[in-house]
């Protein structure tokens, strides 16, 4: 549980550099983002999820 709490405030981490240093790229994309087929968005999240896994999974088995 350690290490999905530190997972999850990596995440927030880095979106929130994202943020603060590509404010108006950001605002573009999330508006792109909004105006994508909802399929296609769950299709890209599911596929980043399962590279997340594996990243993971590889990190903690092979190193």
């Amino acid at each position: 549980m350690r290490d999905f709490a530190a997972a999850v405030g990596l995440v927030f981490a880095i979106e929130g550099l994202l943020m603060a240093g590509f404010t108006e790229q950001m605002r573009k994309r999330m508006a792109a983002a909004a105006r994508e087929d909802p399929n296609r968005l769950r299709g890209v999240g599911l596929g980043a999820a399962l590279l997340g896994v594996a990243i993971v999974w590889a990190s903690r088995s092979l190193l």
